[in-house]
């Protein structure tokens, strides 16, 4: 038992606690009379059937009890994984007993309780994880288990009834592809950030004269509002597609994603660059010296050792700009470039919050997924050159 239980108070566990009786005492579901209707907020046991909601209350109560004493890593994270689970359950019975049988009007979906419940449950799941040192094919593993649950309850229908996936249903038709485009944007334009910005890495890292010309300038691009640069984009493709024919049968216009992948690829080229410079400086000066004195040449310095040592910090850039260009790559939607940012748009064009739901979930999961593998490579190559 000892290897379960330490006396003792957790203070992350007490404030996620705190937090979790916030979700609790806030509406877990809100009730629309229709689509864009006001939303009304329906307390955690008024959502759901009276036995189910009183065993759940019961069950939080007891997790309470768990995260905030200083339980065993293992048992937090089992207890997280439960109560995660659990709450997908409840939310997908939300929907049978608050919209009345045959009335395919109303609009039910989760409330701020759900989502704080929500939070907590993944801070301390996030927090066993970290304490248990998971080794870099664990970490990935464990994001396939959470992938898989996620799929099992979109393909089992249970969530059918919530308001967002009934938006899937009607706005739906297209998700795959803009799903493909979202992910072709943040991708294709990481792939030319390295083509152009891995020479100028090094040619920064072995000019220091150069560096404080090219560094600024990429960090003055960062200041300028996404929005904004994918706007400033704009009337030069146009005139350029305009001028020049065979550009516009190539599928470069003002609008749409061409001009989403160039600001994309602008925003990624300050991480890859710096990173590059960083991790070149990095490398050692007696592990070129031996290089050297071994008759390499600058070339086969450069190749066979200073950028093996110094990829993992260039990874740790492709990492940044991967997860920022995920996020980035919502607001091409505002001027033509697909991607899921298209129901955001919509969404927020029709005051309907589940359609803006339907493209920033897809999103996040995107970005943090891509995250943890990337967290991984990362950490797998510094352990080989430990």
């Amino acid at each position: 038992m000892k290897a379960f239980f330490v006396w003792g108070i957790d203070r992350l566990g007490v404030a996620m606690a705190v937090i979790t009786l916030a979700g609790l005492w806030l509406p877990f579901a809100n009730f629309r009379p229709s689509r864009i209707g006001q939303p009304r907020g329906v307390p955690f046991l008024d959502a759901l059937p009276a036995g189910v909601g009183w065993a759940a209350l019961a069950l939080f109560v007891v997790a309470l009890a768990l995260i905030v004493g200083r339980t065993a890593p293992r048992l937090r994270l089992a207890t997280a994984v439960v109560a995660l689970v659990l709450l997908g359950l409840l939310v997908g019975l939300t929907p049978d007993t608050l919209i009345p049988a045959g009335n395919a009007r109303p609009r039910v979906g989760p409330a701020a309780g759900f989502w704080l419940l929500t939070f907590s449950f993944a801070i301390i799941l996030t927090d066993a994880l970290v304490k248990l040192s998971l080794k870099p094919a664990q970490r990935v593993i464990a994001l396939l288990i959470a992938l898989a649950v996620f799929a099992a309850f979109l393909l089992s229908g249970h969530w059918s009834g919530l308001s967002i996936m009934k938006e899937y249903a009607t706005n739906g038709s297209d998700f795959p592809a803009n799903a493909i485009r979202h992910v072709v944007l943040a991708l294709a334009s990481l792939a030319g950030a390295l083509i152009v910005g891995l020479p100028l890495g090094i040619l920064c890292q072995r000019s220091p004269g150069l560096r404080g010309v090219i560094l600024p300038a990429l960090n003055m691009i960062q200041t300028i509002p996404s929005l904004a640069l994918f706007g400033l984009m704009i009337a030069p493709l146009t005139f350029l597609s305009r001028a020049y024919p065979f550009l516009g049968e190539l599928g470069i216009h003002g609008t749409g994603p061409s001009p989403a992948l160039i600001a994309l690829f602008l925003y990624a080229m300050l991480p890859v660059v710096s990173n590059t410079a960083i991790g070149l400086n990095s490398v050692p000066a007696t592990v070129v010296d031996a290089a050297r004195g071994m008759g390499m040449t600058a070339r086969q310095r450069l190749f066979q050792v200073e950028l093996p040592l110094a990829f993992p910090v260039i990874l740790t850039g492709v990492r940044i700009v991967l997860v920022q260009n995920i996020g980035l790559a919502t607001i091409a939607a505002w001027i033509g470039g697909g991607g899921f940012g298209v129901y955001v748009q919509n969404g927020m064009g029709a005051t309907a919050i589940d359609l803006v739901l339907l493209g920033a979930i897809p999103t996040i999961a995107l970005a943090f997924s891509a995250a943890i593998i990337l967290d991984a490579i990362v950490d797998t190559l510094k352990g080989r050159h430990a």
